[in-house]
């Protein structure tokens, strides 16, 4: 599996922070959460928004936090002590308990699947195999998203501790961000069940490769600082 983008990491963190705020709104939406874009961009302007629970505010900072440090840290490596702190960030005062693997069984919604209860060093053995230098950018995010997802490390905020892993391996590469629209949610949720059920993820790798890598369109060497301020400077 190829790069589908190809930028420089300036280039590729100057478009996360473009779409930021969507990214933000749908990691939240992700975990079922009613919360609108307008609704996030006024949360994330620090003005207080009528109607919306405090559980889905915590969920709007919380993601705010952590892609702050995410983009603070782009070249950190992505290992075990990684991963459980962008979960400390995602999860914080919002589930059992937050930054450590979980320790007890779950369930998941729509599906009679049960992850196992997960292993540190199996944990580590598998982030080895997945961040094998020779794959793709863009083959290791999809693959950690997979496994993140299904495994459920942590006791809550995996989807969107996984999506944030994902495109940190995306932006510190220069190969694009990873973004489920809100068009492609419901497909994408239906696809997810499924692969929960089978354990077979090459349809929603091949979904999420196709339709929800996004790069930013580029006119000659040296232009990020000038593009305009408009989505319509993006493309999937």
């Amino acid at each position: 599996m190829e790069n589908k983008i190809k930028l420089s990491q300036k280039e590729n963190i100057f478009l996360a922070k473009k779409r930021l705020v969507q990214n933000i709104y749908i990691g939240a939406k992700l975990e079922g959460s009613n919360i609108t874009f307008p609704e996030t961009q006024t949360i994330l302007d620090g003005v207080n928004v009528p109607n919306v629970t405090l559980d889905d505010i915590q969920t709007v900072l919380n993601l705010r936090d952590a892609w702050r440090y995410t983009l603070a840290h782009i070249d950190d490596p992505v290992d075990f002590n990684y991963i459980c702190k962008i979960n400390e960030f995602i999860a914080r005062n919002e589930s059992l308990d937050w930054g450590v693997l979980r320790y007890g069984q779950v369930g998941i919604s729509g599906t009679d699947y049960r992850p196992p209860i997960p292993n540190a060093d199996q944990v580590k053995q598998m982030l080895t195999d997945i961040l094998n230098p020779t794959a793709s950018a863009t083959e290791q995010a999809l693959n950690y998203f997979l496994y993140g997802t299904r495994s459920q490390l942590f006791w809550d905020g995996n989807k969107r501790s996984s999506l944030l892993i994902a495109n940190k391996i995306l932006i510190q590469s220069g190969a694009g961000i990873l973004l489920i629209s809100d068009q492609k949610l419901h497909q994408f949720n239906q696809i997810l069940v499924d692969y929960y059920n089978s354990g077979d993820g090459n349809l929603l790798k091949s979904f999420l490769y196709e339709t929800c890598i996004e790069g930013m369109k580029m006119e000659g060497e040296n232009q990020v600082e000038k593009l305009p301020d408009q989505e319509e400077s993006f493309e999937r």
